[in-house]
């Protein structure tokens, strides 16, 4: 099963491009849904969920939807969360887990998380609390790129995300790679310019051009073979340019 979408959907600057004009916040989610099978969530990284959230969410979209919800910063970012904020954290999942709609966390990890001893412990401690959970790691420094890491995650059964961004130094490259069940692929763009410099989300204003999609082809179906979901995101978000790219591999993987 192939799960393509975007990371995140509740954005003012797609009104027009993408949503209605005169659309209620309340009401996008259900408009997303009827037009791509997954989201991937990226509100719960700024803010711990309740219940509420996902009760609602799972009204909101129909039994085939699928989310991928990205972990709670004080996990990945700050990593001062504990055992007792992942369980406060998974009980807000419950909504959409009973009704088969949770695919994945995401655990995007900065740049500033290097491989060591320690950060490698840090990786089996977040495994323990989401144990049951399907739980991807995704890295942005390059010096994760390497056997070690790649046998760690297997044997750990976590899922590796692979990655589109800028070519710049120390960023992690292209690399086409499953460690679990689940293969993912998050295009984030390419807009090295504003990648360090840019305000906000500035470093994800890029559209893909249509052979810069077809780069990944070849990939996309690497990581599908053998996999019980893939997943594909496009976090290129400014004025709906992700819903453009994500419509358009749609398109070409459904007449490749």
């Amino acid at each position: 099963m192939i799960n393509i979408g975007t990371a995140g959907y509740s954005y003012k600057d797609w009104i027009g491009p993408f949503y209605p004009e005169g659309i209620k916040d309340s009401d996008m989610l259900n408009f997303y849904s009827l037009r791509f099978n997954f989201v991937e969530l990226n509100s719960t990284y700024y803010h711990m969920p309740g219940v509420k959230l996902f009760q609602a969410m799972n009204k909101k979209t129909p039994d085939s939807f699928r989310f991928a919800v990205k972990l709670f910063g004080g996990f990945t970012h700050e990593r001062e969360s504990s055992g007792t904020e992942a369980e406060f954290f998974k009980k807000a999942l419950e909504p959409i887990r009973e009704n088969g709609k949770m695919l994945c966390l995401l655990a995007q990890f900065p740049y500033s998380f290097h491989y060591s001893s320690q950060n490698i412990d840090y990786l089996s401690t977040i495994k323990n609390w989401f144990q049951d959970y399907e739980l991807m790691i995704e890295f942005r420094n390059q010096n994760w790129i390497r056997k070690e890491t790649i046998e760690f995650l297997k044997k750990e059964e976590l899922g590796f995300v692979c990655v589109d961004e800028p070519v710049i130094k120390g960023l992690v490259k292209k690399v086409i790679t499953r460690t679990s069940n689940t293969g993912y692929l998050r295009m984030h763009g390419r807009n090295s310019e504003k990648w360090y410099s840019g305000q906000g989300s500035e470093r994800y204003d890029y559209l893909y051009s249509r052979d810069e999609l077809l780069e990944w082809i070849n990939g996309i179906r690497e990581l599908e073979s053998g996999s019980s979901s893939l997943i594909i995101s496009f976090n290129n978000h400014p004025m709906a340019k992700a819903v453009e790219n994500a419509l358009a591999i749609m398109q070409i993987l459904n007449t490749k």
